[in-house]
């Protein structure tokens, strides 16, 4: 069949939860992805934020196919060598002292969730305990993530959802410290907000949360699905803060591929929340998850990824400076390391239109929110690769 009879079938039998491009990806090499009929496709998405070491790396894929032969899944009742090495690996890299693995980000913000209300309740046996929670955030669609997404839309046809859930205004302490009471247990915010259209904390309101956090014994959950693992330039963005959450939500390049997440937190609120009976997965850690996330550690230091992002990122904001003083439907430019956005003039020329013209221009892009347009490319990119996105952009500008 062609590509076009496949996506026609494609309609028929798969939900329409997603308005998607009409096109079929085959394979991926390096920065660059091919549809079925063989265009090439310059890949600045990275399956949004997921494959941080591009496409086709041998020793990844070397990795998978060992553990394929060996063996997939035990269930959590028993040890694998493979999970208790990427435990070692996950907690040194965040700085943290416990791991439980999910299947992905949303399981990994539930679980991080039920843990912030048990370790407030076993702190005093009440049920009634409040989370803190920002305005235009995005934590996931299963029902807890959902209930603390910022994004009304995308919660009112399925409320209720989970209860005693406050908004604040992200960027804007004033805001929190009106909602901080004494059945606070939880803050929960993003280190640099994705979806909601690419906004990283101010360096003096992370670093105020996290005082009113340790003067009111509450938990800064903080959520590195989109922006961590490296993404930053450091493993994790709380990193470029200096500031420590009490839980760190992570999924995306932790796999690169494998679907698999992970909520992480300190021995304190270990040895206070989580249970046997509290929490579990049947498919979360298994020997073939958790050796994806071995192998990403092990190309990460061989590739020096980090040192990577470091050495492109001025050159990534320097070129999206100069398409912003180039173009007038371009407002500005934010972002930190290799997650960056433009924001449009949206009465001029909207994101959605470009980021479709830049398909037809061989180039992946997606938006954010209602006026950016998002770069998340994979996290081993050039400055030739950053010079053919300018060149293919510009096509599309047109």
């Amino acid at each position: 069949m062609s590509m076009k009879q496949y996506i026609d079938e494609g309609e028929k039998v798969l939900l329409h939860t997603y308005n998607r491009y009409q096109i079929m990806l085959d394979k991926g090499d390096g920065v660059y992805l091919y549809d079925y009929d063989g265009k090439e496709y310059l890949d600045f998405c990275s399956g949004i934020a997921v494959f941080a070491l591009g496409y086709n790396n041998k020793e990844y894929n070397d990795a998978l196919k060992g553990q394929i032969d060996k063996l997939l899944h035990t269930s959590n009742y028993y040890y694998s060598m493979p999970a208790i090495e990427a435990a070692k690996k996950i907690t040194k890299a965040a700085g943290m002292d416990r791991v439980f693995f999910t299947n992905s980000g949303a399981e990994a913000i539930e679980g991080a969730v039920k843990a912030a209300r048990k370790y407030a309740f076993t702190k005093d046996g009440s049920t009634d305990h409040e989370i803190i929670a920002f305005s235009h955030s995005f934590h996931g669609r299963t029902m807890g993530a959902l209930s603390v997404t910022g994004n009304p839309k995308y919660r009112e046809a399925f409320e209720p959802g989970v209860g005693n859930i406050k908004f604040a205004e992200y960027n804007n302490i004033d805001s929190v410290k009106e909602l901080v009471n004494k059945k606070t247990c939880a803050i929960i915010m993003e280190t640099v907000q994705g979806e909601g259209g690419i906004h990283p904390a101010d360096e003096s309101f992370i670093k105020e949360i996290r005082k009113i956090c340790d003067e009111n014994g509450i938990l800064l959950i903080l959520d590195e699905i989109q922006c961590g693992m490296g993404r930053s330039g450091k493993m994790f963005a709380y990193m470029q803060y200096g500031v420590k959450p009490d839980i760190v939500t992570v999924a995306k390049a932790l796999g690169c591929g494998v679907p698999v997440g992970a909520f992480l937190m300190t021995e304190e609120v270990a040895e206070n929340s989580l249970k046997p009976g509290d929490h579990g997965t049947t498919y979360g850690g298994n020997p073939f998850a958790t050796t994806a996330i071995n192998a990403v550690f092990d190309q990460f230091e061989k590739l020096d990824v980090l040192g990577n992002v470091e050495k492109i990122t001025p050159y990534l904001e320097k070129k999206l400076d100069e398409l912003v003083s180039e173009y007038d439907f371009l407002t500005g430019r934010r972002g930190l390391g290799l997650m960056q956005g433009i924001v449009f003039d949206t009465s001029k020329k909207t994101p959605g239109e470009v980021a479709k013209a830049a398909l037809d221009n061989g180039l992946v892009l997606i938006t954010a929110g209602a006026d950016v347009l998002r770069f998340l490319p994979p996290l081993i990119i050039t400055e030739a690769d950053v010079d053919e996105m300018v060149v293919r952009l510009k096509k599309a500008f047109a």
